[in-house]
């Protein structure tokens, strides 16, 4: 649940930058780049390298943070510029209390890793899913994971409303679905891998991706860089271009500079990217993506947050925070 307090911070910050003006950024000689260790992607092998110090002319540091929301108070106070790989939740929550940020890329997609599994003794597919009507099926409420839920019930034409939705986090869902208590559990991570023992998904990553429903992280930055610095934002975006098509070629030949950046060892680096996907500049301007697919998504989130407590209020239109020009 998002707290009053981190609202409060988030609110205070974003007055701070405004009274102040980030006036620094006329004179920009650094720009700072939050990141997580043990998250491996593509564009680690020019970390590494420093090609985008070289492509952008300025020094880029790259700045660990712990989670999302670490990252949208830094990029409030100013001192970070550009937040790659940022959840998308932690962007939904920031820019619905007043964050200054705009989504201007799809850093990373992992549909394969959250998903709901259906226990084989159900003898529930996809085909005949109006069956989980008047079924228990465990999932976390009030993130993305129950947004894709109730979207993929949608798609399938099964009544959210007949469904016994219980709230679990994804390891009480593993449990619950390994020992029969619920029909179906939606999770990520090591909680998913473990309901797989006992189930199939009822759509996979692929499948739900191909109707819009997608699972990714988000490349974001601050107003004031996008308008003051469009350039370097462009330049930005265009050698991690570069960094995937060259992973997507020859994934062998980066494993070992993302491994260094990700602070991971090499079995869990090309394990972790196995499981990623890195779309190219011309499918994040798609339909599917910024081209209409995630603003309708930011909205569905944040009303999901709302309703189940987890956000006090959420906006009428999240189109301003996202911006695909600098993909073009």
């Amino acid at each position: 649940m998002i707290t009053k307090k981190f609202a409060f911070a988030l609110v205070t910050g974003v007055a701070m930058v405004a009274s102040l003006g980030m006036n620094g950024a006329q004179a920009l000689d650094k720009v700072t780049v939050a990141y997580f260790l043990e998250w491996p992607t593509a564009n680690q092998v020019a970390q590494i390298e420093k090609t985008y110090d070289e492509a952008m002319g300025v020094e880029v540091e790259w700045r660990a943070f712990g989670n999302g929301n670490e990252m949208t108070q830094a990029m409030v106070s100013g001192d970070v510029q550009i937040a790659y790989s940022q959840g998308f939740v932690p962007f939904v929550v920031g820019t619905s209390n007043g964050a200054p940020l705009k989504m201007v890329g799809v850093a990373v997609t992992y549909a394969e890793n959250d998903l709901c599994i259906v226990r084989d003794d159900a003898g529930i597919t996809k085909e005949n899913a109006k069956e989980l009507e008047g079924k228990k099926v465990a999932t976390p409420i009030g993130n993305v994971t129950h947004y894709k839920l109730l979207k993929t019930l949608e798609h399938l034409d099964v009544d959210v409303n007949k469904v016994n939705l219980v709230q679990m986090n994804p390891a009480d869902a593993a449990v619950a679905l390994v020992r029969g208590d619920v029909v179906m559990g939606c999770a990520f991570g090591g909680s998913l891998q473990r309901m797989k023992t006992v189930g199939k998904p009822l759509m996979t990553g692929a499948e739900q991706q191909a109707i819009g429903i997608n699972t990714f992280d988000i490349v974001s930055v601050t107003d004031d860089f996008a308008a003051e610095h469009p350039d370097l934002v462009r330049k930005f975006l265009e050698v991690t271009e570069a960094a995937n098509e060259a992973y997507k070629a020859n994934p062998e030949g980066a494993y070992a500079a993302v491994s260094k950046a990700a602070g991971m060892d090499m079995d869990a680096t090309v394990s972790t990217m196995n499981n990623f996907g890195f779309p190219s500049a011309a499918d994040q301007i798609s339909e599917n993506w910024l081209g209409g697919g995630v603003q309708e998504m930011t909205k569905g989130v944040a009303d999901i947050m709302v309703s189940s407590g987890g956000m006090d209020k959420a906006l009428d239109d999240y189109s301003k925070f996202i911006d695909d020009s600098f993909l073009k």
